[in-house]
């Protein structure tokens, strides 16, 4: 079973300015993310656009984060979707080797029953080779994967290793701290919430914003491993400023817009979203400068 205490990242897809894909910056955005201690990466989760992505260039994305990676920290790719029959036949044509796991979705747009959902999990697990991490995101889908519903999962399926909960309700996920076998693995899928997910229990978080800024959120998980709660707080309330604003025009838009102004990659991101405005752009340079800076 793989092992996702500790910080985990979503990352992005680079794109240059005429919407193609920056694959000269994968490199340097894989090298900044190992470099500031991250546990595990994520491929092609929400924060990648993966659906705005065809076929063939998320092949060509993985690729480039697989051998940019070279088997330094593991890997946990994202494959999920509306469509439960589409899944379970990209499970079965993808290479999944470099893989430890799968992060997959609830299904979106749809609005399945709790009944349809639990379902929808089960026909991935007979179909996949790897664990599953389940993903609960309702602001994005539209629908939420209820405690109960997640808790019969997992009881039913130990291929189902854990949740990627950001659904906001910390009753939440503490239920299903409480109510899962102890092998469930909950993390936070909010950077907002990172620091309250871990000390209700959770063994870890997967982040946006360690893509562009990795250190500190291995500092507080290291201050929270040390017991020194002051000092966790503390910074977490350092980055609080800079996190609302990440997502204050969506996901990616904002984490774009911070790595450009780190020079690690431009904010172009692919239509429906737009770039980040110049605004936006101001106040988080500002945010960087008096949160980052300050420990």
């Amino acid at each position: 079973m793989m092992n996702l205490k500790g910080l985990g990242v979503a990352m992005v897809t680079p794109f240059k300015l005429d919407g193609t894909i920056d694959f000269e910056a994968i490199p340097g955005i894989v090298q900044n993310i190992i470099n500031g201690g991250v546990d595990y990466l994520v491929v092609m989760g929400t924060t990648a656009e993966v659906v705005c992505l065809s076929k063939e260039e998320k092949k060509k994305v993985i690729q480039a984060i697989v051998q940019a990676c070279s088997n330094r920290i593991p890997l946990v790719i994202g494959i999920g979707g509306n469509n439960t029959a589409r899944v379970v036949a990209e499970i079965e044509s993808t290479d999944l080797s470099p893989f430890g796991a799968i992060l997959s979705v609830s299904p979106y747009y749809n609005k399945p029953t709790q009944e349809g959902i639990y379902h929808h999990y089960a026909e991935i697990v007979k179909a996949s080779p790897l664990p599953i991490i389940v993903y609960n995101v309702p602001s994005r889908t539209g629908s939420m994967v209820e405690s109960a519903t997640f808790i019969r999962l997992a009881k039913d399926y130990d291929s189902i290793i854990g949740i990627k909960e950001a659904s906001g309700d910390m009753l939440q996920a503490q239920q299903i701290i409480k109510s899962c076998p102890a092998t469930i693995q909950v993390i936070s899928g909010d950077d907002a919430l990172t620091l309250p997910m871990l000390l209700a229990g959770a063994v870890g978080t997967i982040s946006v914003l360690g893509n562009a800024l990795p250190v500190p959120l291995v500092k507080m998980f290291r201050y929270v491993a040390q017991g020194e709660l002051q000092k966790a707080y503390q910074l977490h309330y350092q980055l609080l400023d800079l996190v609302n604003l990440l997502f204050e025009e969506g996901n990616p838009v904002g984490i774009k817009a911070l790595m450009e102004l780190l020079g690690l990659c431009s904010k172009q991101v692919r239509l429906p979203l737009v770039c980040a405005t110049s605004g936006l752009v101001d106040r988080m340079e500002q945010a960087l400068e008096q949160s980052v800076y300050a420990y």
